[in-house]
């Protein structure tokens, strides 16, 4: 790290997040994570650039945006377009939020793939895959399913089985299907594109590399296996399949038609093009800014995805980089550290929404709970090694409720009512020694609130480095130490016996020594906040109101005092303490009123026998066709594993094409009573989902059972 004095220009990113659904609260933890540590550089005086972007390119995008019925551009847009909710609800200040189907990263993927290939680190192998005769594609490990060849069990996907644990390639699988058509899929040939990461040149870069002080202890204990050796001399750095077929939604392998970059290629690159993308909204160089050697590149991640980041990364940077005229080859920024955190559990279980062991971020600030009282949480568990942390409702409670409210803004509270009450809220003289009195320390010749105030300043040292480590868990600690001093001092300098003295002319006491307590102790809080600004930014900035602070704090002002005189606002309350009863709402959605699942309220209760009556039948659709003089209506011929088929009348035509339901299984209710219309009598109801305000949440879903399910089987 640089010098004290030295302004730092760095570069910050998160994980890009899957652009297939909302955030869920492992996101909101390492975007808190990587904020503070911004909001923290930035309070140093530093120039930070602090970008994300959405991972939107894949074929499970590409097969829910058809689901859905929407282009894949549209089905991410429209994730993309409820990021913003988060990011403000929470108070993570990202400079830019771009897409990895942007120009930018379009642009810059090309451009590392054709420096790759220039340093002879691309080529191809013809590899035998599943494909899918339905669908037309070629099938990632994902949507294969079938027998575990070790165990047999059934439905295990192409890459490991969860009973009996063995690894295989789906091409071992026993009978297998595509979970996309339910079609057994054939297996066919087609050539690939590799990135060569067993290259000696790339295997002697990565070991110079990671031991060059750019990863965690942990993280560089367990990517040095990967190094290791077999009996013949053979690395387990193999080389790196970079390509898909058509159809995927991604970006276009230059001088490969039919060919896409693997969205694990594009995804980190799209670290440069969101940076790149806000670079040219603001006017900045973004090539000067990546070949400036001062410019420091930091990622944050999760454990999950470390060899991605740790290996094939920095590789693909470093040998994508120009070969200059006079024959020298510079490389591209590798990154200056990778920082790997653990997960997030909830009550010390992996989070799940059907335990009560899931939380919801926006049903977090839906229900009103503060945003930094997360924060807060969070960064009193966060360390800098890769531990996972949990999330506890009786601790969070407690925390919250004992730190912020008991020992920190009460502070603020009491001291300024004081002063408001005998000195018109103005400040005493504060400068060290400026005022005797008759509450010496025992052991010097200095008052105690002297002795107080340069304490903390010795300490706040410790406190900035902390910060600069990630170790926001031992920020907290220090900071609520220092609060719970001040407490102290409030306590045995017992002012609330002072102000009923003060107009006493019988028992009068020493009017400077009340208004230096009370002054001393609003000074101590002007530093606590200080010290809590990154990890409490809204808080901070509420309380610089009621400072009257004539600028933003940064670190820069732990060496100041507030000038004499100077008059703070009457309080208003900060932060208020945390309603258990919120909480279990948190766990307990049907605890509160909220917008309504769906956008409808659920219907009134029935019983098992209500429900029995409804005979619920998987059916296959054998035709479909469109009706004439019907806008809305399709006509479906259903096998319901009857001696007959049936008719059905569905109001689904406005999301579905005929040709895209023949073949496919759905569920019907069976028992329902024939329906003579216009066009024909109805035989029953196909079950398809929808939200109740269809203007503003269109899309119509007919259900599908799993792959397996046969035509005439009972729902119950």
């Amino acid at each position: 790290m640089p010098s004290d004095n030295t302004v730092r220009q760095l570069f910050v990113t998160t994980a890009l997040p899957y652009a297939n659904g909302p955030f869920h609260i492992g996101h909101i933890m390492e975007y808190i994570q990587a904020d503070i540590w911004v909001r923290f550089q930035r309070m140093q005086g530093h120039q930070v650039y602090f970008v994300g972007a959405d991972d939107a390119h894949g074929a499970p995008i590409m097969i829910a945006a058809e689901k859905a019925g929407q282009t894949p551009q549209a089905f991410v847009a429209a994730i993309a377009a409820g990021r913003q909710r988060y990011f403000d609800g929470f108070h993570i200040g990202f400079d830019n939020w771009h897409s990895t189907d942007g120009p930018e990263n379009h642009e810059l993927s090309q451009e590392v793939y054709r420096a790759l290939r220039k340093n002879e680190l691309i080529t191809t192998k013809t590899i035998e895959q599943f494909f899918d005769p339905q669908k037309g594609m070629f099938l990632p490990d994902r949507y294969v399913k079938g027998e575990c060849p070790k165990c047999s069990a059934k439905d295990q996907y192409g890459d490991a089985c969860e009973v009996c644990g063995a690894v295989y390639a789906p091409t071992e699988l026993k009978n297998p299907y595509s979970t996309l058509s339910g079609a057994a899929p054939v297996l066919k040939h087609s050539e690939h594109y590799f990135f060569k990461l067993s290259d000696p040149r790339c295997i002697e870069f990565l070991q110079r590399w990671t031991q060059q002080g750019h990863l965690q202890t942990e993280v560089l204990n367990k990517i040095k296996e990967w190094f290791v050796t077999d009996d013949e001399g053979r690395g387990r750095l193999s080389d790196w399949d970079i390509s898909r077929d058509a159809p995927y939604f991604g970006i276009e392998i230059p001088d490969a038609p039919g060919k896409y970059f693997y969205v694990w290629l594009d995804a980190p690159i799209g670290y440069l093009a969101s940076l790149k993308n806000y670079f040219a909204k603001t006017g900045h160089d973004f090539d000067a800014f990546m070949a400036d050697p001062a410019t420091e590149q930091y990622h944050f991640i999760g454990k999950d995805i470390v060899y991605f980041h740790t290996l094939f990364w920095p590789a693909m940077l470093h040998f994508s980089g120009k070969h200059m005229e006079d024959g020298t080859y510079v490389p591209r920024k590798t990154p200056t550290n990778v920082f790997v955190h653990g997960f997030i559990t909830v009550k010390e279980e992996k989070m799940s929404k059907s335990r009560g062991t899931g939380i919801s971020p926006l049903r977090y600030l839906d229900l009103g709970l503060n945003a930094e009282w997360l924060r807060y949480y969070i960064a009193a568990k966060l360390n800098a090694k890769v531990e996972d942390i949990d999330f506890g409702p009786d601790d969070f409670v407690a925390r919250v409720n004992s730190d912020l409210v008991g020992k920190y803004v009460n502070i603020a509270s009491r001291a300024a009512g004081f002063l408001h009450k005998h000195f018109d809220g103005r400040i005493a003289n504060l400068e060290l020694g400026s005022v005797g009195s008759v509450y010496w320390d025992s052991t010097s010749v200095k008052p105690y609130y002297d002795i107080a105030l340069e304490s903390f300043r010795l300490k706040s040292p410790v406190v900035i480095r902390a910060y600069e480590a990630r170790e926001f868990g031992q920020v907290v600690r220090l900071v609520m130490k220092l609060a719970d001093e001040v407490n102290e001092f409030w306590d045995r300098a017992k002012p609330w016996e002072l102000s009923k003295r003060f107009a006493n002319p019988e028992h009068p006491s020493d009017p400077q020594w009340l208004h230096r307590v009370c002054s001393v102790v609003i000074e101590w809080f002007r530093l606590l906040t200080l010290h809590l600004k990154p990890i409490l930014p809204k808080v901070a900035e509420e309380a610089e109101v009621f400072l009257r602070l004539s600028h933003p704090m940064s670190f820069a002002d732990v060496t100041s005092v507030l000038p004499e005189g100077h008059r703070i606002a009457e309080y208003k309350h900060l932060m208020q303490r945390v309603d258990p009863k919120l909480l279990d709402a948190l766990f307990e959605p049907t605890t509160i009123e909220l917008p309504p699942p769906g956008g409808e309220a659920l219907a009134p209760e029935v019983n098992i026998d209500d429900f029995a009556k409804v005979d619920l039948r998987i059916a296959k659709i054998v035709s479909c066709e469109f009706v004439d003089g019907a806008d809305k209506l399709l006509r479906l011929t259903l096998d319901v594993g009857e001696a007959k088929t049936r008719n059905v009348f569905s109001g689904i035509r406005s999301a579905y094409q005929p040709e895209d339901l023949v073949g496919k299984l759905t569920v019907m209710v069976a028992n329902l009573a024939p329906r003579k219309m216009k066009f024909g009598v109805s035989e029953g109801m196909v079950l398809a989902a929808s939200h109740a305000n269809e203007k503003e949440h269109p899309g119509l879903y007919v259900l599908e059972p799993w792959p397996g399910a046969i035509p005439g089987l009972r729902v119950r």
